[in-house]
């Protein structure tokens, strides 16, 4: 299994073997581009050395602001997105011990728990769980009984709608075309 989101290929290797960094690439995956987002994880690594939960939980937050502002920056409101990464890291050290990957493989959950316990964390609401769950079940290997029913409609076989569909550069172009015609019938029905 190799994940194919951004486009650089160090940056989708972090993504492949971290599943922290993975997790960070959703939470950051908000008002940019996904090749972006996804790319956050790895300038993160690059910036402050930390690549683990505990680690990120426990950097002086001013100094991974800073890490997070360094052109090209981590995000575009690298204030709010840095304390979002802490507060991520923070929950998933008092919770699974600093384990991002337990939240899909501890006690050999389903799909609606990895759901549930997924929205329980800080920065995702039921669409960001419910990508992230089809992108576990679709490109991480995770084989929860009703994984696709419950990251439906983003699970189903076939479908170009997140970034769980994302395996080449042609997957990419169909997920922004059906992104821009989901945006243009809100608008026109607005």
């Amino acid at each position: 299994m190799a994940l194919h989101i951004t486009g650089d290929t160090a940056a989708d290797a972090l993504l492949t073997d971290n599943p922290l960094a993975l997790l960070v690439g959703m939470l950051l995956d908000q008002q940019v581009p996904m090749e972006t987002a996804f790319a956050g994880p790895l300038k993160i690594e690059q910036r402050t050395g930390a690549s683990d939960a505990t680690a990120i939980a426990g950097m002086d937050p001013e100094a991974f602001l800073e890490a997070f502002r360094q052109t090209p920056a981590v995000h575009r409101f690298p204030g709010s997105m840095a304390t979002r990464v802490q507060t991520l890291c923070q929950e998933l050290v008092d919770s699974w011990g600093g384990d991002a990957a337990a939240l899909w493989t501890q006690d050999d959950p389903d799909g609606p728990e990895v759901l549930r316990r997924l929205k329980k964390l800080p920065g995702f609401g039921e669409q960001k769980a419910k990508i992230f769950l089809a992108l576990l079940g679709k490109q991480y290997g995770f084989t929860g009984e009703g994984w696709r029913e419950a990251s439906a409609p983003y699970g189903d076989d076939g479908s170009y709608r997140s970034v769980a569909d994302i395996v080449s550069p042609e997957s990419l172009t169909k997920v922004r075309e059906h992104k821009k015609a989901m945006k243009a019938a809100a608008k026109a029905s607005a």
